[in-house]
């Protein structure tokens, strides 16, 4: 099964509930929420009360990547604004282990996250514990990023990892993921897709919920696997 993740990171936040509704009505499966912190990465954006805000308009997943350092300390206002999936850089942790424990305890399913030059030792000892792995196609702090082909051999690898454990792990792929590339990345052995630019820039306001027409081009794609 693919799922489709539209990053609101690229949405227009003067109408984000709206923006929220029209993609999930357009077909699109999860919410990919984006918390930068300005000090882990260069770049500053939304926090738990924005979650908390969109989590009444939609019953899909509010996947919230933390790109923040230290994490532990958001890690409960996330969970208690709405969160299902809470993932996060082993460089922001001090415990990896501790902190995915965190996240769990709080109800969550717990994520780990690799930048483009991240070593994936850190699945070592923690895939037992991981929901998801998100393997970051560009560097982390800006939408809009080209696609680094380097990630296609991180994704095998992982797969490779998952398939071997037993374990229902998603593994999830974000930036630069457009229609032209998501079905070599499906081959790589990514299951979830995030999007941003490339969904929230495709807006058609002749589309029954604006999104219809790039959502289904993407599942285009991916049925081509």
């Amino acid at each position: 099964m693919y799922r489709i993740a539209p990053s609101i990171l690229s949405a227009n936040f003067a109408k984000l509930g709206q923006e929220i509704t029209d993609v999930i009505d357009s077909g699109a499966d999860i919410i990919h929420f984006d918390v930068m912190d300005n000090h882990y990465v260069p770049n500053l954006t939304i926090g738990p009360l924005v979650c908390e805000a969109i989590r009444p308009l939609t019953d899909a997943m509010i996947d919230v990547h933390l790109m923040v350092e230290p994490v532990d300390r958001i890690v409960p206002d996330f969970a208690k604004a709405g969160a299902n999936i809470i993932s996060f850089h082993p460089e922001a942790s001090a415990h990896i282990d501790r902190t995915v424990s965190l996240i769990k305890d709080q109800g969550c399913l717990a994520g780990l996250v690799f930048n483009p030059a991240t070593p994936l030792h850190y699945l070592d000892h923690v895939l037992d514990k991981l929901d998801l792995v998100l393997i970051m196609s560009v560097n982390p702090g800006f939408g809009g990023q080209k696609f680094i082909p380097e990630a296609l051999n991180k994704l095998k690898a992982v797969r490779q990892r998952i398939d071997e454990s037993g374990r229902e792990i998603m593994l999830e792929i974000d930036g630069g993921v457009k229609t032209d590339n998501i079905a070599e990345i499906a081959r790589a052995g990514a299951d979830t897709f995030v999007a941003g630019s490339a969904i929230f820039h495709a807006g058609q306001d002749s589309d029954p919920h604006r999104y219809d027409t790039i959502v289904s081009a993407l599942r285009t794609e991916l049925d081509k696997v």
